[in-house]
């Protein structure tokens, strides 16, 4: 070969290096050059004048943290597997003539249904072969083929599946006890301590790989998705985020269902999703905490389903001026809705309490009223902590039992804000027949918001918008515009007072709004 062959080749060989492993994967795949990816190790000691340290030059740190990594792969590693799941899925093949008298005239060639496979891992948490791994990775799947670490391949069957948490347990039949991971107690794990990912990223060819980083967050609660793209680890999008462990260890499509666990080798959680903008690893990735694997994943074994605690309440979170008027915690939410018959009404929980703490603890994010119930088993006790009307109460309530998580976050609809005086940024009028008509309202009771002034910071805080029907001034209940207007003339200029709404759709808000220090 000529010199010029030889620079061409070479600069091709650096540029397919760079592009990624992913690209060197796939090049090594389509000619047969799977062996000759890399570069072969240097098994000799290194000669004086190389890069190389002498063994008692490495710092002991180092060193220690470097047999940490190693031992917990040798360790963890037999404990994971790869999944492969196979669907049959509709081509989406129809003719145009389809139930015409011409549709046996103009049949579409070629097959209706195709089989695809999707690609995920599972790690191992019974000896007698039960699995965990993530809901969408097994999810309408037709056929299931486990691959472990040693090679050996296994047919599995779905035990049992949870939506709401991403979770699924899948079994194997094997013909001796496997090794089955431990479990850490999430609750301890802490935001900077050290954890690895395990899994098969992008490709069934880099099963058990192995990735190492840090607790980036924990508690992540979200209900609704960021701009950016958050996907779940096979690519799919993810409408949500609830009390996931954040990670900065590699995660890919195809880690997901694999054990992010601690340098002790224990569970720490389930990989399950990342953020990226695209669709491969930027450095925020999100487990499902290991407590919650536990938890889930051994009701799915003992019965095929998981039960969880109902309290039967729709809230959304406390607008900004209430929480800052009334010094309550960030978390604060209102109760919007009471479902009849639900644990909540039998507790005496009312629409327009504000949630501020459960079971003594206060709230720092509105998600978590929905997590802190759904973290609980039917029939067991928690207290809520309530304010009504500006004093505190504690309720005790019975969780009652529904599939889901009993709780219901508003998504953000627009929830009408309410008329209000010319000084604070609102317009009001009375509520008559025809508008109750028209907002399908039992009584004409209480007054209307007919418009807000948005650029009043108070008024764009508070949460008021249109439509919104105050029935509640200051403790007082009001049925017109006179009514409003009398409780406002006796309140001092620069009180704070609470304003109750109902929302078009029923619901009841509260908010709270001070008075301007000019007004009358």
């Amino acid at each position: 070969m000529s010199a010029k062959g030889k620079i061409s080749v070479a600069v091709f060989v650096v540029a397919a290096f760079v592009a990624g492993l992913l690209f060197a994967t796939a090049g090594a795949n389509l000619f047969d050059l799977g062996d000759s990816v890399g570069t072969p190790s240097q098994a000799a000691p290194r000669a004086e004048g190389t890069t190389a340290l002498p063994a008692d030059a490495v710092d002991p740190k180092m060193a220690s943290l470097e047999d940490a990594f190693t031992q917990v792969s040798e360790s963890v590693n037999p404990a994971v597997v790869q999944i492969q799941a196979e669907k049959v899925v509709d081509r989406g093949r129809r003719s145009p003539f389809e139930g015409t008298p011409f549709e046996d005239f103009f049949r579409m060639p070629g097959p209706d249904r195709e089989r695809r496979q999707g690609l995920g891992s599972g790690v191992i948490i019974r000896q007698d072969g039960y699995i965990a791994t993530n809901n969408h990775v097994v999810e309408d799947a037709d056929q299931l083929s486990v691959r472990m670490y040693d090679g050996t391949t296994y047919n599995a069957e779905i035990v049992g599946t949870d939506a709401f948490s991403d979770l699924a347990v899948i079994k194997i039949e094997p013909s001796e006890d496997l090794p089955a991971i431990s479990f850490s107690d999430s609750e301890q794990v802490k935001t900077g301590q050290w954890v690895l990912a395990f899994g098969s990223p992008l490709s069934q060819e880099l099963s058990n790989s192995v990735t190492a980083g840090i607790v980036s967050a924990v508690g992540r609660l979200q209900q609704q998705p960021q701009r950016r793209s958050m996907r779940r680890g096979n690519g799919q999008q993810l409408s949500s985020v609830q009390n996931f462990i954040q990670t900065d260890a590699a995660i890919n499509p195809g880690n997901s269902g694999g054990p992010l666990v601690d340098l002790r080798g224990r569970l720490v959680g389930i990989n399950t999703a990342i953020i990226s903008r695209t669709g491969g690893y930027q450095g925020i990735g999100f487990a499902i905490p290991a407590n919650e694997v536990n938890r889930v994943t051994t009701q799915l074994i003992d019965t095929g389903e998981v039960q969880r605690a109902f309290l039967g309440i729709g809230y959304r979170e406390a607008p900004q001026t209430l929480i800052q008027n009334e010094d309550l915690p960030p978390g604060a939410s209102i109760i919007g809705r009471i479902e009849d018959g639900s644990p909540a009404e039998e507790a005496g929980l009312e629409p327009g309490d504000v949630i501020t703490a459960i079971d003594g603890q206060p709230l720092t994010e509105s998600l978590q009223v929905t997590n802190l119930i759904a973290s609980k088993q039917p029939g067991e006790e928690v207290t809520v902590t309530v304010n009504r009307e500006g004093e505190t109460r504690t309720v005790t309530v019975t969780l009652g039992s529904r599939d889901s998580s009993g709780t219901t976050a508003s998504t953000g609809e627009s929830e009408s804000p309410s008329e209000m005086m010319e000084s604070l940024g609102m317009e009001v009028r009375n509520v008559t027949p025809e508008i109750a008509r028209r907002l399908n309202l039992d009584a004409a009771e209480g007054v209307i918001i007919a418009d807000v002034d948005r650029s009043n910071p108070m008024i764009a805080d508070s949460g008021l918008q249109p439509n919104m029907i105050i029935t509640r001034v200051a403790g007082r209940s009001i049925e017109d515009v006179s009514e409003f207007q009398e409780i406002y003339a006796g309140l001092d200029a620069g009180q704070a007072f609470r304003v109750v709404v109902r929302t078009p759709d029923g619901l009841a808000y509260v908010t709270s709004l001070t008075k301007p220090e000019e007004s009358g």
